[in-house]
């Protein structure tokens, strides 16, 4: 049976509310200078009021990354959500992590299979590991009840063999345990509404956050797109590369697409805006004060 100060710590719980949630996405620091710059972050983006933050892995998922996690939930007073890959950890060590994150009081899991180690193309699971993000999905539910998100793919994994296949995956999750789904950055809305039909026409029904990443710079997110698999709409990227050299006006330029975005997003239904901070403010602050984000 769960507690109500349990149930307070769920994520698929705030959906209840029905309005749009709102969250952002931190990477662990590399050292203690990072740390505080990154708690910094946190605390200038808390008058934004989000409903949980994530916080990604590194490493192939090294346990300060869960303390973190916790740090975040317990001390900041922020819902919190730990990502879980099959990257580079066995069966027993993923069971670890996932213990020590239940004794903190921590409730929500984002279940993925992670990348493939740099310089290689194709992911292979570790020896006593898991090789699919649907296997961490149904490990993860069977060792905890945890709320467990998955990542969702608008423009298709990228090396998913086609969308259907893609979707088929992402149905596959769900049907195993996952409660909601963080889609990949993307800046075309049009894709991820065509997505979304396609998915709930395939009986995917839990709630869809759609993921924005403010462009601040040309050159990292060219570098971005071609890892993930989004596309920048032409008319943007002639915007951005006309811009180039001149970085504020680049910073300007992507905090007005991510408001007329996120605005759109809000106007069709979108059931949350999950920003991609790159562990920044000032771009996720002025998209969230243009739409007039203020939960409760």
């Amino acid at each position: 049976m769960t507690s109500s100060n349990e149930a307070s710590a769920r994520i698929d719980t705030l959906f209840q509310s029905d309005r749009p949630l709102t969250s952002f996405e931190f990477f662990p620091p590399k050292d203690d200078e990072a740390a505080v710059a990154l708690l910094e972050t946190i605390e200038e983006l808390r008058p934004l009021r989000p409903d949980f933050v994530s916080i990604t892995r590194t490493g192939g998922g090294t346990l300060p990354t869960i303390e973190l996690t916790s740090r975040i939930q317990n001390e900041i007073g922020i819902h919190a959500m730990s990502h879980f890959t099959c990257a580079g950890h066995t069966q027993d060590q993923i069971a670890e992590f996932l213990d020590r994150l239940w004794d903190d009081g921590v409730r929500n899991v984002l279940a993925l299979r992670g990348d493939p180690p740099a310089g290689q193309n194709l992911f292979s699971a570790t020896e006593g590991g898991l090789a699919y993000a649907n296997e961490m999905v149904s490990f993860v539910a069977k060792r905890h009840p945890f709320c467990i998100g998955v990542a969702g793919y608008p423009e298709g994994h990228p090396q998913a063999l086609n969308k259907i296949r893609d979707l088929e995956m992402l149905k596959l999750k769900v049907d195993n345990g996952a409660q909601f789904i963080i889609t990949q950055l993307f800046f075309d809305n049009d894709e991820f509404y065509r997505w979304r039909d396609a998915a709930r026409g395939m009986g995917i029904e839990v709630p869809i956050i759609a993921g924005i990443m403010p462009i601040s710079n040309v050159a990292q997110i060219k570098r971005f797109v071609m890892m993930c698999g989004a596309k920048i709409p032409q008319p943007l990227l002639v915007q951005l590369e006309s811009l180039e050299s001149d970085p504020l006006a680049v910073h300007a330029a992507g905090v007005e697409h991510a408001i007329r975005q996120c605005e759109d997003l809000l106007a069709q239904g979108a059931d949350g805006l999950h920003f991609y901070t790159l562990n920044k403010s000032k771009a996720t602050m002025l998209i969230g004060q243009a739409l007039g984000i203020k939960n409760r």
